[in-house]
């Protein structure tokens, strides 16, 4: 509609043509004077000489194009020097002047001013102004796509980049795996010992118990063990009063931290042993309760944690978190090339940023091509009035409406959804919204990619039909 106004601007001498009150240039031809009138919808024909007469003789209105006769007609508003429009016929001589050359109120003694002109020389400056912000904004949209060129080029070298560096990454988590559960083999040795030395045995003891037992003393006092490490102790723990039982089979493993000499108490009389062995049956071994495994821990905690089997833990979660954020970069820069950003990916700057408008009551926020919520302005919760679904314009411009869908419920209603409207502008910002239906929101915003070529016209008078 814009250019076809522009266009309008090629200026022609005016040319009055005969034809009854109320019909347009283009139905002339039905109008001929001295012959019998066929109303339009060829409902019946009449003599020419009732076109006009103040009676509806036909059902489409048709015979009465300048009077208020008929309800259901429609008169032509000529506005020479301006744009011609037309008004139902009922408003005809109604004392309102409807028509800015006030053809409308010929009869009805309202004095009407022809303001047709003035309105043409209104309308041709905002046009005007219309115009340079389009040839303006079509300069940022050429810069837009040469950005956006060059962006998914970059983006597809540095795709190339990441893809070398997983295969780097997975290499180097699989030899990681290995050497962790090399690490960790001394380290199940020693829980597998303990499991028969501590509990008295596998025959004896829950196993399935044991493993729960098992994960909760290893989260517990991991810790203990990266703070007494050889290379931070030098000086060794301090010594402790070890069973018997623990005495009879130290620990021998080279990746578990061995008892210092100290920490050893001196041998007793085998027979005494004995004695104690005899005095306990085969229920006093087996170990049900949390509490007395934590007594014993601060004997063995050391024997069955490595330090050398945690690094190697920490060192394959740190290779494979790195391998997930590399998937996911992936992820993210495979998307990005595959969007759809426009024809010439001019609508590419718009991702990853977020535009607001501010309204009495509520701060409006646009992420194009994720989401469109609405904040309270004096604080409360944030709702979502839908996340990006896809270009909903028409066809041959669709790139000029987003739809966003499932937002956030209406209590007993339908899911938000909003309709991003996009125009020219020289600035990309959030214009207004409104809520046109229930939980239905409508947002203008205004952007230089939506801008197209002006074409080079020259401003003059326009047509002037009479």
């Amino acid at each position: 509609m814009f250019w076809y106004l522009l266009l309008l601007w090629g200026g022609i001498s005016a040319v009055e043509v005969q034809r009854p009150r109320g019909v347009p240039l283009s139905k002339r031809p039905f109008y001929e004077e001295n012959k019998p009138f066929t109303c339009l919808d060829g409902s019946r024909t009449i003599p020419f000489d009732r076109i006009n007469d103040d009676y509806c003789d036909c059902q489409d209105g048709s015979d009465e194009p300048g009077t208020a006769a008929c309800p259901n007609g429609n008169f032509h508003c000529t506005n020479a020097g301006f744009r011609p429009t037309f008004i139902p016929s009922s408003h005809v001589n109604d004392g309102i002047c409807d028509c800015c050359d006030a053809t409308d109120e010929y009869n009805s003694g309202a004095e009407c001013q022809n303001t047709c002109r003035e309105l043409w020389r209104k309308e041709k400056e905002s046009m005007q102004k219309l115009a340079e912000i389009a040839k303006e904004g079509f300069l940022l949209k050429q810069q837009l796509i040469q950005e956006a060129k060059r962006g998914l080029e970059e983006k597809q070298t540095k795709l190339g980049e990441v893809q070398n560096s997983k295969k780097d990454l997975e290499t180097n988590v699989e030899a990681l795996r290995t050497a962790k559960e090399a690490a960790e083999q001394p380290e199940k040795e020693a829980k597998e010992r303990h499991l028969k030395e501590l509990l008295g045995g596998v025959d004896k003891v829950n196993t399935a118990a044991f493993e729960t037992i098992w994960s909760k003393i290893r989260e517990k006092y991991v810790s203990e063990v990266r703070t007494q490490t050889p290379s931070s102790n030098t000086d060794g723990p301090a010594p402790v009063e070890t069973p018997q039982e623990e005495v009879r089979e130290p620990v021998s493993d080279n990746d578990s931290e061995p008892y210092p000499d100290d920490d050893i108490p001196e041998e007793e009389d085998e027979d005494e042993d004995e004695d104690e062995d005899e005095d306990m049956d085969d229920g006093d071994y087996k170990v049900t309760g949390f509490d007395y495994i934590l007594e014993c821990l601060p004997i063995f905690t050391k024997s069955l944690f490595s330090s050398a089997a945690q690094k190697a833990r920490n060192e394959f979660e740190e290779a494979e978190r790195a391998l997930r954020e590399v998937d996911d970069q992936i992820r993210n820069l495979e998307k990005e090339i595959s969007f759809d950003f426009g024809p010439s990916s001019e609508f590419a700057y718009l991702y990853s940023q977020c535009y607001e408008l501010t309204t009495g009551e509520y701060v409006y926020r646009l992420c194009p091509f994720n989401r469109v919520s609405q904040k309270p302005k004096y604080g409360g919760s944030e709702t979502n009035l839908g996340t990006w679904g896809k270009w909903a314009g028409p066809e041959g411009n669709v790139y000029s409406v987003m739809k966003y869908e499932q937002g956030t419920g209406c209590w007993q209603g339908p899911n938000r959804s909003t309709t991003v409207k996009l125009t020219c502008g020289k600035e990309t910002v959030v214009t207004s919204t409104s809520e046109p239906s229930r939980c239905e929101y409508l947002m203008e915003f205004t952007s230089p990619a939506v801008c197209q070529e002006a074409p080079d016209l020259e401003v003059s008078d326009i047509h002037e039909e009479l």
